[in-house]
Parts: structure tokens; sequence; C-alpha cells
């Protein structure tokens, strides 16, 4: 690169894992870095942005969508981290998101000015769930790109009276989890969307609060009264308020000459029309401009909050929007958002929501003028910018830098010196990072550190001997009578494994240090790679002899129960394995962080131990999210150019499910093609020639060379247990197994993942456990929503389970209730 300060930012995230925060003015090149450094880096990453045109612009997902999150404000020590009853809605991820949270070594946050701290703490919490709970964000390298003197975080005066309690400012800065791990800010000083000196002069004064008379002569020239644009001259409006975008859409929209038709909203208990996601009459006519205003919650995710499209259809009830950069036309449904009260219990410091009225409604509103807010990250060379009423922080800025040149501008009303309003906790921040640079010295000691965690994690075995003690204490239990020689086995194995690898492991990581502490340049120090090379021999050696006998074991139990656990605990233990042996392999040839990253990714990506060469290959599920925007775009066109050609719809082509999953696993031959869920032999017939091509160009332009048949071969290292390779058993009670988890000190969630099953599925033995008096329901609900729910039921001993649910409202889960009722079915039971 020929930017110093974009070189030195992209050098801190490939040769460190600190956390790096990207910023610089508008059109200074942080979202043309981002997409290069998704192209180039070797670390696994995910993109996520606070809003949904933040997102797409960024290539990734939002926050919320990703992370599950609440809307609701979030307190990091509160007892459940969120509102009540919303902790199994937070964290009810599939096994794919798990696998994938697991495996990124860096996760990027496009326009981190409007990112909450305490949005940044939810996502550091859940993030530890699932990896190292003892690090920030389970130990994850942040990259936060965004511009502090842009748009400020969105906090409503409720929500800041429970989150000021707890946060100095809402910025992003002030998250709890951030300041315990630290960042370095890189700032970004070339201007590449504007040329003209003149015009970026007058936008960094803007930025940096520094308006003078002059300042504000130059920018009014393109004050232009009575300013009406043509259809054809592509002028967008940007305005501060709603309101007034509301007037210019309606004026637009009264103009078409198409039948108007009219959609009133549903509304329930208290809704303040300030809430009001868009209008509670919409009124649309065929050929309107309409953005969407809420998030597609199907799994086909057609649209995101701020999609611009054109109404192509209208008749009674139904509404067809049709993109404006072109894709498939939608059918719209009615949305339903909620006015919830936010509160917080002294005592157990969690939140609970109170919803206080609902509002339905189509999810659009007419967009031939936008805000100020929605416009952040987009490029336009036309806009006519009504910016006087400007109400917060960087609202003028935002507007002007949106556009190439200032000849492309017009102001709707001139600009004074009042609208143009500044944050002096922004400008402490700024003012103390610029004062701190980062240096080539502190990019060699971060690279070091860096270096020096990798490797000393390589030789780490305590992850090794957690999962073997697991295994042995059930060998012990359920096999030691039946293979009394397996149980010898294994108590030789576990004598050997201390002396042999463990305490050889913790010495051998001192001489690491040591020698890492004394070199000149630990990544190319011959005596270093050499010490690295013979340990990967001897640790491998150690875990083929050791280590690997002890998971290959195919004794059985007529105990179900007890032969499911023994199975999951093997699994567990080869996979664990399986990472480790992996990884030393690729340091046997020396030690590389690019081999040593995607050789990780790879394996952690593998979604199940090997299965037998005779074997149909069983079917891969993805996730909703789309890890590939590019590909996902091009394969979505040719599905599109096919189905018209055919005269069909797409989905008949390729379903929504098979083109997330080519996207997302980046098939490289037909036998990986057919293990894609939703495609057949009829597809791969028909289109493998088609498809097959397009997945290795972009592969080719990108770089990327992991593919389902080297994560196949590379899980060919650990033998998989006999019962393992067995047809998959009937479905079976399993509770006792369940209970066996629980009593061992795990969450219902926790035992939902270390079994592989739905969380509902583990509440419902939970439940009938409970029913059984195997558990207490006192461990899973406290007393006084025990108290609630017990009296509502007393009252309506007939009601279903929806029908509690309906009336005692989002403050209860489904889970809770059932509890509850379970355990006074015991009661009642008991008594007779």
């Amino acid at each position: 690169m020929d930017n110093p300060q974009l070189d030195l930012a992209l050098r801190f995230i490939e040769q460190t894992s600190t956390n790096v925060f990207l910023t610089g003015k508008a059109g200074t090149g942080k979202t043309t870095f981002l997409h290069e450094l998704c192209a180039r880096s070797p670390k696994r990453m995910i993109v996520v942005a606070p809003t949904g045109v933040a997102a797409l612009n960024a290539g990734g997902v939002t926050i919320h969508s990703f992370f599950q999150l609440a809307f609701a404000p979030y307190v990091p020590e509160s007892e459940r981290g969120g509102p009540a009853g919303r902790e199994r809605e937070t964290y009810r991820f599939g096994r794919q998101k798990i696998r994938i949270i697991r495996s990124i070594d860096l996760l990027v946050i496009d326009e981190i000015s409007m990112v909450r701290a305490d949005v940044l703490d939810a996502v550091s919490d859940t993030l530890r769930r699932y990896r190292d709970r003892s690090k920030p964000f389970g130990g994850v390298q942040l990259l936060m790109i965004g511009d502090l003197r842009q748009l400020a975080p969105v906090v409503r005066d409720e929500e800041w009276e429970l989150l000021g309690r707890f946060y100095d400012s809402p910025y992003f800065f002030a998250s709890k989890a951030l300041r315990q791990t630290p960042f370095v800010t890189v700032e970004l000083q070339r201007v590449y969307r504007q040329q003209d000196d003149r015009f970026i002069g007058l936008l960094n004064r803007v930025r940096d609060g520094r308006v003078d008379p002059a300042t504000l002569e130059a920018l009014n020239e393109r004050y232009v009264p009575g300013f009406e644009p043509s259809d054809g001259e592509g002028y967008i409006t940007l305005t501060a308020h709603n309101r007034t975008a509301k007037a210019i859409n309606e004026a637009r929209l009264e103009a078409l000459e198409t039948p108007q038709h009219a959609f009133e909203a549903q509304i329930e208990g208290v809704f303040p029309e300030y809430l009001d996601p868009t209008e509670r009459t919409l009124k649309l006519r065929r050929g309107a401009q309409v953005m969407f205003v809420k998030n597609d919650l199907s799994p086909q995710k057609r649209y995101y909050n701020g999609k611009i499209g054109i109404v192509t259809a209208l008749a009674g009830d139904r509404i067809e929007v049709t993109p404006t950069e072109g894709g498939e036309p939608v059918v719209v449904e009615p949305a339903e958002w909620t006015n919830a009260k936010y509160v917080i219990d002294p005592e157990s410091r969690a939140i609970s929501e109170e919803i206080e009225g609902v509002f339905r409604q189509y999810p659009l509103r007419t967009a031939w003028a936008i805000t100020i807010h929605k416009s952040q990250g987009l490029t336009f060379d036309r806009a006519i910018v009504d910016a006087a009423g400007s109400f917060s922080h960087g609202q003028v800025y935002v507007a002007l830098s949106r556009c190439r040149n200032l000849q492309g501008i017009v102001l709707r009303t001139p600009l004074d010196g009042r609208c143009i309003i500044g944050d002096e906790t922004v400008r402490t921040f700024c003012d103390e990072a610029a004062a701190h640079p980062p240096d080539e010295q502190a990019l060699a000691e971060r690279s070091r550190a860096y270096y020096r965690e990798l490797v000393c994690g390589l030789f780490d075995f305590v992850p090794v001997r957690r999962e073997l003690d697991r295994l042995g204490r059930l060998v012990e239990e359920h096999l030691s009578r039946l293979y009394p020689r397996l149980l010898e086995r294994w108590k030789t194995g576990a004598a050997a494994f201390g002396p042999q690898i463990a305490d050889v492991a913790r010495k051998f990581e001192a001489q690491l240090e040591r020698l890492i502490a004394a070199s000149a340049e630990c990544r190319t120090d011959p005596l270093l790679d050499e010490r690295i090379r013979k340990g990967a021999e001897y640790f491998l050696a150690r875990c083929r002899e050791i280590v690997l006998p002890l998971l290959e074991g195919t004794e059985e139990t007529d105990d179900r129960d007890a032969q499911k656990a023994l199975e999951n605990a093997r699994q567990q233990a080869a996979e664990t394995m399986k990472v480790r042996l992996a990884l030393l392999e690729a340091a046997r040839d020396g030690f590389s962080i690019r081999r040593h990253l995607e050789t990780k990714a790879r394996i952690l990506l593998e979604n199940e131990t090997a299965a037998s060469p005779s074997a149909k290959p069983s079917k891969i599920a993805v996730t909703d999210d789309v890890l590939h925007p590019a590909l996902f775009e091009r394969l979505r066109a040719w599905r599109r150019e096919e189905a018209a050609e055919l005269n069909v719809p797409a989905y008949t082509v390729m379903s929504q499910k098979a083109l997330l999953g080519i996207t997302n696993l980046l098939p490289t031959s037909e036998a990986e093609l057919l293990r894609i869920k939703g495609i057949g032999q009829r597809f791969i017939e028909k289109y493998a020639g088609t498809v097959l091509p397009v997945v290795a160009r972009f592969r080719e332009e990108n770089g990327l060379s992991l593919s389902l048949t080297d994560a196949a071969a590379e899980a060919q290292q650990v033998p998989v247990s006999g019962a393992a390779q067995k047809e998959k058993k009937p479905k079976e009670d399993t509770r006792q197994t369940t209970l066996a988890l629980l009593l061992e000190g795990l969450s219902p969630e926790e035992a939902a993942r270390s079994r592989g099953l739905n969380l509902v599925t583990v509440e419902g033995h939970v439940a009938e456990l409970i029913r059984r008096g195997a558990l207490d329901v006192g461990r899973f609900v406290p007393d006084d929503r025990i108290a609630v729910i017990s009296r509502y039921i007393d009252a309506h001993p007939d009601e279903k389970l929806s029908e509690i649910k309906e009336y005692l409202g989002n403050d209860f889960s489904y889970a809770e209730i059932r509890f509850v009722r379970s355990a006074r079915e015991r009661n009642g039971t008991d008594g007779k």
C-alpha cells in the first residue's frame, strides 16, 4: 500500500492480536481498506455493522442479527446480562454458528461510531460464552472502523436513565470490555472521495468544529433558493428531520398519476407517535420509491432496514417491491414493533422488559428523501442538503461529505454556526488518541507477543487433558466391569500422558518463552524454528502412541444413556485431538502464522468426524448469514436469469437453502455439492457444470483454499470410534443423560451444546425431570416468578401453554412456564 497509515493498520491486524480502531475523515478509504483486507488476510474474520445499510456497504451482517442480541439496553453486571427471560432467545445459536464463532480470528465492526458501549459489551459476553471466558471478547481480535466525528449512537432518554448508571458516555470507547484490553488508534489522513482541496478544507473545518465566517460563506455559495430538480437529474434530499423527509416524499407521491392505496396500521396499548417506525396511514402508488424500515426476519433475508426499491404492484393487501439495484420482486408482509419500558431489578441487577404497546404495519416508507442518519456510509454525485435544522453531533459533516464535490451539493437552507454541533467527550478521546499514535516500536512489541501466543498455544495440552479426564471417568464408571482390559489401558495411558506429554509440554513452553525473548527476530530465527519443528515431531509421536489408542474404543454397554454419553465424550475428545494434531502437523516444516491460522479454521469448521467411505454423505446445513456476499450476488443473478429463461420461479432452479450452502461452503466438486442441503442429483446433472466454475473463479480471485474435501482429509487424522461409525440409532429417551449433565453443574444451554441437541429438546427433558421429582424447579426459575406463574395457573387451570404465555407476556419465557407447570403437576400427583 502507498498509504503509510493503511499499511500500519494492516500490519497491526495481520502481525498482532491487538485490537485496532481505524478512523479518519469521510472518504479516506476505510471501507475500501476493509474490502482489501477481506481479500488478502489469512485471518478468519466476520464483518458486522450497526445498521442494515452499513452492513451491506461493508459486505457483512448487522451486529444484532449475527449475535442475536435483543434491542434492550444491556448491563454486563446483571444476573442474566439482558431482559428477564431473554437469555435463551439471545444465545439460541445453531451448531454451525457456534463453530463459526469459535473459528474466527478477527471481528470487524464497521461504522463503530454508531455502536453503543453496552452493545459492544453484549458482543464481548457472547464471544466469551463460546470461546475463552477469561478474556474480553473471548480472545478475538477486533478491528473497529469508523469516524467519531460523524453520527453518534442513538440512545433514548429512558435508555440512558438505565445505562448512565454504568457508563460515562454512550460511545463504544466507554465499553467495559474494551477498557480491559488494549487497542491502538490509527487515523487515516489522505482523502480519496473528494479531490478538490478547497472542498476538503471546508469539510475538515466542519468536522473539527472550527467553523469561521469565511467557511460558512464558502459553503453557503451552494444555497439555491427554491431549487426543484427534475426527475432525470438524480438528486436525493438529505435532511436532519424525519418530518421534512416525509413532506418531500408526500409531494412526490402525489405527483404520480397511478391510483393511490392506503394501508392502516394496527395499534394496541400505548405507542406514542414519535416512536412510529413508518406512517400510521401508509399511502403508496405504483411507481413510488420506497425504503424498507425493518430487517426481513425470514431465513431468505430478502430485505434489510434501509433497502431502496420501487413499488411495482399493488392489489388489495398485496404489495410488491422491486429493489432499485435489481433482483427479484419482494412480496411484502406486515411487520410488528413493540414499545417497551425497561427497569432494573435492584437485587439481581437484571433488566426486565414491560411491553406497553404494539405497532403493526407494512415495513415501508416513501423515500425520495432520507434522513442524514440513513445516509451514513453512502456516496452521491448530487444531493440536496437540508441540514440547517441539525440537532446532534456530526450531522452536518455527514451530510456534506456524502458528495464527491462541492458542485454536487445544493443547500436547501443556508448554514450557520448553530447547526454545526460538536461533542466534548469525543473531542477529548480523539485528542488523546492523536497524542499517542502507534509506531513501529509498538508494532514490533505486539508482533512478538502475538507470535509467542500462537507458538506457545500450539503446545498447550490442557484442553486435551480435560477431555480425556472426562472420557476416562465415564469409561471407569460404565465399562470397567465389562471390559477390565480397557480400564487397564486407560490407566496406562493416563499414567503416561502426564510425564510424557503434559509435563514435557509445560517445560517446553517455558523454553520457547526464553528463546522468543532472546531472539532479535523470532519469526526468522533458525534456532527457534528448529526447536518448534522438533517439538512438533515429539508431541505428534507421543499423541499417536498414547492418546489415539484411548479414542479407538468400540466397546458398548446395554445402558443406552451411558452409551450415548460415552460416544459424545469420545467424539469431543477426538475433535480436540484432531485440532491439536493438525496444528502440530502443520508446524513440522516450520511455523507459519498463515498456515497455522488456515489449518485451525479448516479443522474447526468441519461439521463432523469422517464417515466410513461406503457411507452416504451426510448433508451439511449452514447459517443464514452470507459469508461471501460477492459470490452470493453472482449466483443469485445467475439463478434469476436461468429462471427467466425457463419461465419458472427462481427457487425451482436453486432453493435459497442451496444458494446459502454453496456461498458459505465453497464446494469444489460434485461430491461436495451433493453434501449441501437443498441439492440433489438432478441439480448436479443439470447445473454442476455451471455453478462449480463460478465458485472456482471466486476462490481464485480471493485466494481461498478451504474445501469440504480438505477438511474431511484432515479429519482422517483422528480415528473415529466404531460406535460413531454405525448407522444412526432410532430416536430414544435420553433424559437421564441430560440429568447427569445438569447434576454436574451445566445449564440447560450448556447441556444442549454438549449433546448437540436443540435447546427446546433439552428444556423438554428438564420439564419431565421436574415432573418426576428428579430436579427442583427453583433451580431454573426464581421464587418470585414461580409465584406469579402459579397464581395464574391456579386461576386458569385448563389454559394451554400458549394462552398462559400470551397473558404473562414477554417478561416470562415458555420454558419457565413449562417448568412451573411440571412442578405443580408433580405436587398434584403426590397429593392424590
